[in-house]
């Protein structure tokens, strides 16, 4: 059993975590990048598997792995995000699947490393506020078995719909407010903030490196547009699908897979040696 330290720093995200899943898990977009999320935890983590998540939010992505009959070990520094996450996880009746805590992404190396996980997965945007990734690449390296596997969702720093949305309302800010290389300061509230960071595939490579290998990269939401074009998507239900479509098609091609809403790498930990990179 992983101990769990005690911590009193601020949980910016504790003010949306009543309504995060009306807002997003619910909405069109929400559903249609977290599906082609979906689709790829499947494929990865088997029937019996003991996974870390990392930033669980209100558990949603918990729920759908122990529904396979995935254990999960779900982490989140809100404490309001994980009281939602375990209404939801009591409601369901998968007490016995998954583990919620409160605990900071950073904190993992805190994790008993008695109990080595099959995997670890990281979905929407929780490594974006993350301030040091080597160490957190450190404290997983320690915790995942040889040859498991992390899947980590992150918003990457070149998002074309955002680009072209914001250029088009003559916003150059937003539009290119992913390139500044020490993040920006986003606000969830108007009176709560959090420091964001949009590190390119290649920044999280090297900081995973030596332990990890990058093994496969996908975009999440390429024509799928962000979150906060929403009524865009209510208006034109069929381009989102079409948009669905085109992401499922085109979303490991080489290029096109770095222009989306959000970056999906698998990463391997390593056994011996080196290992290549797979596209």
């Amino acid at each position: 059993m992983p101990a769990v330290p005690e911590s009193t720093l601020a949980a910016p995200f504790d003010a949306i975590a009543d309504r995060y899943d009306e807002t997003f898990t619910s909405s069109l977009i929400g559903e249609a990048q977290r599906g082609a999320v979906w689709r790829r935890l499947a494929n990865t983590f088997r029937r019996g598997d003991h996974v870390l998540e990392i930033g669980c939010g209100t558990g949603v992505d918990a729920c759908f792995l122990a529904e396979r009959n995935i254990r999960v070990t779900a982490c989140d520094p809100s404490p309001q995000m994980i009281e939602v996450a375990t209404n939801k996880i009591r409601q369901r009746g998968l007490q016995k699947q998954v583990q919620p805590f409160v605990m900071r992404a950073e904190d993992i190396t805190t994790f008993s490393a008695d109990e080595l996980f099959d995997g670890a997965f990281s979905n929407f945007g929780a490594l974006n506020c993350v301030e040091d990734l080597k160490e957190l690449a450190r404290g997983l390296a320690r915790l995942l078995k040889p040859g498991a596997n992390a899947m980590l969702c992150w918003m990457g720093p070149c998002c074309a719909w955002e680009i072209g949305w914001y250029l088009a309302q003559r916003n150059r800010d937003k539009a290119f407010r992913r390139f500044h290389s020490d993040g920006v300061c986003a606000r969830i509230t108007d009176r709560t903030f959090v420091q964001v960071r949009y590190p390119s595939v290649g920044f999280l490579s090297r900081a995973f490196a030596p332990d990890f290998r990058l093994t496969s990269v996908q975009g999440i939401g390429l024509a799928v547009p962000p979150s906060y074009l929403e009524p865009w998507a209510r208006r034109h239900p069929r381009l989102l699908q079409l948009s669905r479509q085109f992401d499922a098609c085109f979303g490991r091609f080489p290029g096109i897979r770095l222009l989306g809403d959000h970056v999906l790498v698998r990463l391997q930990r390593k056994q011996t040696g080196l290992g290549g990179v797979e596209s």
